[in-house]
């Protein structure tokens, strides 16, 4: 009987040829800048996140707030008891169904939104090329993130 012949094996994995691990040091490496950005400002990069959503639109729910950033409660809640502790937002149950928390944005939030205005000319220089390929990268990156998020979303 004749044997069939083998199929090469496949190469060894390589960090280097890695997308995941490319965007994953790209986070990291865009994390730091943002922190020394923020740093002035007294807000982590998750806090900022979530003031920027309320800056778009004040007293949206938790539940709402964390579909905008793709976080869940368990991470969201922590992070605005410490917003709220250090005066940022506060937290009140909806008037309309006690069993959902608003999020309102204190003086203190809404006044960091001037501060803000500052970080986002600051990280286009930091990646030190053009907007309009910022632009493109930014849409390539959400064009891939929602293929991704529709084959995990087929595999359950």
């Amino acid at each position: 009987m004749k044997s069939s012949p083998s199929l090469p094996r496949p190469a060894i994995p390589r960090l280097e040829n890695q997308l995941c691990f490319s965007l994953y040091a790209a986070g990291l490496a865009m994390n730091k800048v943002y922190r020394r950005l923020l740093k002035p400002m007294g807000v982590t990069y998750l806090q900022y996140l979530v003031l920027m959503v309320l800056w778009e639109r004040d007293g949206l729910t938790v539940s709402a707030i964390g579909d905008r950033l793709s976080l869940d409660s368990a991470t969201l809640t922590p992070l605005l008891k410490r917003m709220e502790a250090a005066g940022l937002l506060r937290r009140q149950r909806s008037q309309a169904d006690e069993r959902q928390v608003e999020i309102w944005l204190t003086a203190a939030g809404q006044h960091l939104q001037d501060s803000a205005r500052a970080v986002q000319p600051a990280i286009a220089q930091a990646c030190g090329c053009p907007v309009e390929e910022l632009i493109g990268i930014k849409r390539s990156l959400d064009d891939l993130r929602g293929r991704l998020v529709a084959v995990e979303a087929s595999l359950e």
